[in-house]
Formats: C-alpha cells, structure tokens, sequence
C-alpha cells in the first residue's frame, strides 16, 4: 500500500522543503511571541493562546512537509486544515489587533502571508484529492 502513494507526483518537488522551512520559521517566531507576549491582556492566558495555536500551525505545515516530500496524497488532509487554521490566524490576529501600527502589521501579515498560504494549501489539498478520486 505505501507503494502506491510514493507514485503520486502532483505536488511538485517545492512543497516539501518550503513547508519544512515555513514550519522552522513559524517555530522560531512562536519562540519569540512567548518570550514577549504579555502573559495577560484581556483575556486570561493570552500568551498560552496564541502561542499554542501557532504550534498548531508548526504542527500543520511540518506534517503537509512531510507527507508532500513523501509525494503522498494523505498530505489532503493537514494541508485542509492548516488552511483553515492559517484563515482563522488572520482573523484574529486582525480582529484583536489595536488600531494604528498593530492593526496596520496585522493587515500586511493575514493578506501577505496568512491567506496567500492557506490559499496555496487548499490548492495542495484539490491536488491530493483529484489524485484520490482518480484511483
């Protein structure tokens, strides 16, 4: 069985390693929001909130790495929900963000990173599932 999906070829060779970089970056980045983050805002446990969605999205981009670099069309299923957590990511990072330069920042980073991904990942994701559907 594991044969079979080593022959998937509609991820190109790319998406492995960039989603392995993108994670190792979004790593370092949640290093750095939970060394600076107040531990308070106006919410309780604000610095364990949005530090522990980020390593949902380490989790997500590392495991579309991986199974992409394997070429497998399993890679459908954490690239649909990275999607959905990179969309949600910039919702809130633009809903919670003060006005002025934190409001501006969070608008650069949800229509610059956030969304371009998310969107990129539901195209891996149509990818895998055509390949399935094929079968």
């Amino acid at each position: 069985m594991q044969a079979r999906y080593l022959a998937f070829r509609s991820f190109p060779a790319w998406v492995g390693p960039t989603f392995g970089l993108l994670a190792a970056g979004l790593a370092l980045w949640t290093a750095g929001l939970a060394a600076m983050l107040p531990s308070h805002h106006a919410a309780a446990n604000w610095r364990l909130a949005w530090v522990g969605f980020d390593l949902l999205l380490v989790f997500g981009l590392a495991r579309t790495a991986w199974l992409a670099r394997r070429r497998s069309p399993l890679a459908l299923m954490p690239a649909t929900a990275t999607a959905a957590l990179l969309f949600a990511d910039a919702w809130f990072d633009v809903t919670t963000a003060g006005a002025g330069r934190d409001r501006a920042l969070a608008l650069v980073t949800a229509f610059g990173a956030e969304i371009p991904l998310a969107l990129v990942c539901l195209l891996l994701a149509r990818r895998a599932l055509r390949h399935l559907g094929a079968r």
